[in-house]
């Protein structure tokens, strides 16, 4: 039987962190700049809803050559 893993409803901030390329300091700059938005799970530990880690990448603006 093949059983695959549900995703889950929520990244870590390591795993959000590797699924968008960026540093854990970028991210954790971009939440305190209101661009990303994250919860707290308990007292320690943050996490990014994956339906706002999608809608944060789909504010990003394309890169276009020079």
């Amino acid at each position: 039987m093949d059983a695959t893993k549900p995703e889950r409803a929520a990244l870590a901030i390591p795993q959000f962190c590797a699924a968008y390329g960026l540093s854990r300091t970028a991210c954790y700059q971009e939440i305190r700049a209101g661009r990303l938005r994250a919860v707290r799970i308990g007292k320690r530990r943050t996490a990014i809803l994956r339906a706002d880690a999608e809608t944060w990448a789909d504010s990003l603006q394309p890169l276009t050559a020079a």
